[in-house]
Parts: structure tokens; sequence; C-alpha cells
């Protein structure tokens, strides 16, 4: 659906009308744009858009097939803009992931919205409280839109950190709430988190070095190269935690395996004192007739008292004993 559009002339906002004639209008009195705003647009909505304006049709195919890649294409007379919008989900520690497309032309932009994250009003709203910004034209709403994007990226890329420095700590101090699907699940944040940022990189820097189009003014162009510089650092955050959160995954992976270790060495150190006793216990329920122990005995005030037996458990207790110190001095009980 159409969210709102507007007429802006001198940076200041009016009513728009019948999109052909506005525009029409607008190229004859060279001055002023126009600017559209989408959210998730159904085909007859976009297609009266398209009717109006005449977009490049490699970019209306690009922005209704939708899910593209982050990128800036440069067409003759118009800019087609595809940013990948983050939302970091506090209930689940999730990142949720939009997209926005803007067509910008010589007088007018169209910024199509698909998903909740980074909505665009406050960005709008934001603009038109300082006029002489928005009096320079579409470029000053696509920087607008572009820095909004990016500023977003900023404060995802702040609670992944957070996020990173939780599971760091707890891996590290033993914690056994935590386990490699934690550890991937965020590595797999961290690379929804790429994707989004990373080819946007290249076109940020042509943009900065050339300005884009012909009708972008020059002065624009440090605007776009402080996006780039704010979009490089958060690209150097999350190569870095995709380095770390490998790093921690091969240290989680190398602790649960010396605590599989050391839960193997105490179990067959407990299965070793078991199977001693185990043996002799067996020997003797073998039931043979010609075992000394059977009849070995010594006589008091005319008894027989027969010790085979408790001499046989005393033998059992020793050994065990023997062996239980053995396996606590090498430390495997």
């Amino acid at each position: 659906m159409i969210v709102d559009k507007a007429l802006y002339v001198s940076g200041v906002r009016r009513p728009c009308g019948d999109l052909s004639d506005e525009l029409n209008r607008l190229r004859t009195q060279k001055e002023g744009f126009l600017w559209i705003g989408l959210k998730d647009p159904t085909d007859a909505e976009f297609a009266l858009v398209n009717d109006e304006l005449g977009l490049h049709p490699l970019a209306v195919e690009d922005a209704v097939k939708g899910n593209q890649r982050a990128k800036i294409e440069l067409y003759d007379q118009s800019m087609f803009v595809v940013l990948k919008t983050l939302r970091y989900l506090e209930a689940t520690s999730d990142i949720e992931t939009g997209e926005l497309m803007v067509f910008v032309g010589d007088r007018f932009v169209v910024t199509v919205r698909r998903g909740e994250g980074n909505p665009l009003m406050g960005v709008r709203q934001r603009l038109e409280r300082e006029p002489e910004q928005l009096s320079i034209g579409p470029a000053a709403a696509l920087h607008a839109v572009m820095d909004s994007v990016v500023d977003n990226y900023v404060r995802v890329d702040t609670e992944l950190q957070y996020d990173l420095e939780a599971i760091e700590q707890a891996v590290f101090s033993g914690n056994p709430d935590v386990d490699a699907n934690t550890i991937y699940r965020l590595k797999r944040e961290v690379l929804e988190f790429r994707r989004a940022c990373v080819p946007l990189s290249e076109s940020m820097r042509r943009l900065g070095e050339t300005g884009g189009m012909a009708f972008f003014p020059k002065s624009v162009r440090p605007f776009f190269r402080d996006v780039q510089d704010h979009l490089l650092r958060v690209m150097d955050h999350v190569e870095s935690y995709d380095r770390l959160l490998s790093d921690i995954l091969s240290a989680h992976l190398a602790a649960v395996s010396v605590q599989q270790n050391t839960d193997m060495r105490r179990i067959s150190a407990w299965v070793g004192m078991a199977a001693l006793p185990t043996m002799v216990a067996g020997i003797y329920g073998m039931n043979f007739e010609h075992m000394p122990e059977l009849t070995a005995k010594f006589t008091v005030n005319g008894f027989d008292v027969y010790y085979g037996y408790y001499l046989v458990l005393l033998i059992m207790a020793g050994a065990t004993f023997f062996l239980y110190r053995n396996f606590k001095r090498h430390k495997w009980l």
C-alpha cells in the first residue's frame, strides 16, 4: 500500500495530486521532487506507480521478485538501490531481515519497504524538519534513508556484541547451559548481518566518490562517504565477530571433548574397581570341589572356624582399595 506521498518544493512539504502531472510540473519548473512511500505493495499498486513514473524495467523486475542482494544499480535516467534492513528481537536474540528498495530519478524518490525492519516514517519526519537539507533534492532523501538503515546496523551491532560477550563468558566459565546450538545460532545471525552490509560497501564507495547520478550535487558526496565510514566500521566488527565465534565454537568443542575424556576415565576407574571383586567372586562361584580356601580352618575350644570366606572378602576389599588409591593418585577419580 501507499503509506505516504508528498511533494517537496524548496524543502517544504506540499500535497501531492496526480503523479504524472506533478512529475511533469516539477521537471518543467526544475525545482522540488516527489517522494512516494510503499509498504508491501500489491502488483496493482506497484504497477500504478510504475506507469506514472516510468521506472526502469530491470529495476521493476527486481522489485517485484524481491529477495535481492544489497546493491546500487545505475541506469541512464535513474538509480535503483536495494538495502537489507535489520531488526534485533530482544525476546529471542534473533535478527529479523527485511528489504528496502529505493528508486531515485531526476524529480522523484520511491521507497518500497518489505518487512517490519527499520520503518521510514521517522526518517521522513526528521528530514522535513530540515528544509535546507531537503531542498537539495532526491539525493538528500536517499542519503537520509541509507543513513537510517546503516545507523540501525550500528544498533544491531551493539546488541550482537553483548550477546557475543555473554556467550564467550559462559563458555570459558564452564556454564553447562551453553551448547554448540547456541553458538551456531549466533554465528548464523552474524552471517545474516554480513549478507546485509558487505555487498553494499563497494557501491557505497562509488557513490561517495562519483555522487552516483548527474542530478546529484557534489555537496552530497561527503554525506555518502560518512555513511560508508559507518558501514565499514560495522563490517570490521562483523568480521571480527565471525572469527571470534569460530574460535569460541572450537574452544567449546575442545572443552566438551576434555570433559568426555574425564568422564570416560572416571567410568573406566569405577569399572576397573568393580571388575576385580567380580572376577574373584566368579571364580568361587564355579563350585569346584578342591579349593583350599573352602576348607581352610582353625579350631578354637573344639569349634572349627572356617576363615576362607572372610579371607577372600578381605583380599577383595584390599585390592579394590589399592586400585582406588592408584586411580585417585593419577586423578582418574
